[in-house]
């Protein structure tokens, strides 16, 4: 993990009654787990104040999976349960909540073209067969010189203007009309949340959920049709449920088909933002903590994600693209936090939570390999808790001021992804050398 601070308030008193932030970043089903991993880290950690009694979430993509159940009111421990169908409060979140095909955008499209087909297809034989009749002649020619010079040239001669008859006479739709959407409907996520929410008496309304816990939860999402960020909340848009702000959230685009909700169609946060830490500066939050798990890899010895591969290309299209989304949300979330300092009117402090850049096991995780979660929790707890060890000082000395009292007495434990306790009380083996390592200060 890599810890960096943003310290713009004068630490040495004592805030008086400071409202604290999560923000959590997206990062797929294995960012999300890598998450959770982290949160139960942090969450050990923190003696007084755990991670689910905060004052303010905003949640982003997979962060807002996560954020409503923190909310709610509910430990990170349950949220790891659920993914691996241990937790008694709430239902596993099973392969096929998060792989479920968009049957009825498939059925929708294909219908459409079948139709579309019946409808036009006619038309075209008869403008293909009066295009022949009218250009008998100039048409023999072009074949001829099609069979003696064959070639691009020769063919475009020939079928140019056959073309440009057909659309006169026939102009066609749109060829987007009869491509899906998405592979996949996130449908089953809504249901997912709604269901959980219901199952453990946490309202699934923004207003009704902060009435009952006195906790800002605001979730982003993308309206695709104006491409602009929308924010569900109890004092900004209440319109959506919880759970509908959630499936609006994390609809991936290409992957999953965009929700319409109210009459309106939404993408991934991600598209807009990276973390929105500006959303919780704003909303009056003293001490922001973001956890962002897509943090491009440096490859420095070429050699170092895998062996025989020189560079991050040879290991074809995926590595490409997975290298350069978390590239660009790692540059916006920077950029954000670069106006944060230059803001004059935030005096308040931010904690950032990331993988180091050299993380090469966490960057080898799919983001949407769903079989990967295991994996991708412990790898999270396991950095987490190496970073709060080795810059315990340093951390403490940012939380202390906020009232947040912590220990890294309960984080000598690994992780136990099939059995994870609340209240273990782990054995104490000697403390390790604390250097200030992976820690960058902005100041």
């Amino acid at each position: 993990m890599s810890l960096t601070i943003l310290q713009k308030s004068d630490l040495r008193s004592p805030k008086r009654n400071p409202r604290i932030a999560l923000v959590l970043a997206g990062g797929a089903i294995s960012g999300g787990a890598f998450k959770i991993g982290g949160l139960i880290a942090l969450n050990r950690f923190l003696k007084n104040r755990k991670v689910n009694q905060f004052d303010i979430y905003v949640g982003l993509s997979a962060g807002a999976f996560v954020g409503v159940m923190l909310a709610g009111g509910l430990p990170p421990e349950e949220a790891l349960r659920s993914l691996n169908g241990t937790s008694r409060r709430l239902e596993q979140f099973r392969f096929y909540d998060f792989y479920w095909p968009a049957f009825g955008e498939w059925s929708r499209r294909a219908g459409r073209l079948g139709r579309d087909a019946v409808r036009i297809g006619p038309r075209l034989i008869r403008a293909v067969l009066a295009h022949a009749s009218r250009n008998r002649e100039e048409l023999a020619s072009r074949v001829q010189d099609v069979l003696r010079h064959p070639g691009y040239a020769s063919m475009e001669h020939l079928l140019g203007p056959l073309v440009n008859d057909l659309l006169e006479a026939t102009p066609l739709p749109h060829a987007g009309r009869y491509i899906p959407a998405g592979v996949f409907d996130n449908s089953r996520i809504e249901a997912f949340i709604r269901k959980n929410l219901e199952r453990n008496h946490i309202p699934n309304d923004f207003r009704a959920l902060y009435r009952q816990r006195k906790v800002s939860l605001y979730i982003t999402a993308t309206n695709l049709n104006t491409a602009r960020g929308v924010v569900f909340g109890h004092d900004t848009d209440p319109t959506a449920t919880i759970s509908e702000a959630v499936q609006a959230s994390t609809a991936i685009p290409g992957f999953y088909v965009p929700p319409r909700i109210r009459g309106e169609e939404y993408v991934d946060a991600m598209v807009r933002k990276t973390a929105n830490t500006s959303l919780a500066v704003q909303k009056g939050a003293d001490l922001v903590i973001i956890y962002n798990p897509f943090r491009p890899f440096m490859n420095r010895s070429r050699y170092q994600l895998v062996p025989t591969v020189a560079g991050l290309s040879e290991l074809g299209l995926g590595t490409i693209l997975n290298q350069s989304l978390r590239t660009m949300v790692h540059t916006r979330l920077y950029l954000g936090l670069k106006n944060l300092r230059l803001d004059p009117t935030f005096k308040g402090d931010v904690l950032l939570i990331e993988p180091t850049e050299s993380d090469s096991e966490f960057f080898n995780i799919n983001p949407l390999a769903f079989w990967n979660r295991r994996r991708a929790a412990e790898n999270g707890y396991r950095s987490v808790k190496e970073d709060l060890e080795r810059n315990q000082g340093e951390v403490e000395r940012i939380l202390r001021a906020y009232g947040l009292e912590c220990s890294v007495d309960a984080l000598y434990d690994e992780l136990d992804v099939d059995d994870v306790g609340e209240d273990e009380e782990p054995e104490m083996p000697q403390v390790p050398d604390r250097k200030m390592a992976g820690l960058r200060l902005v100041r």
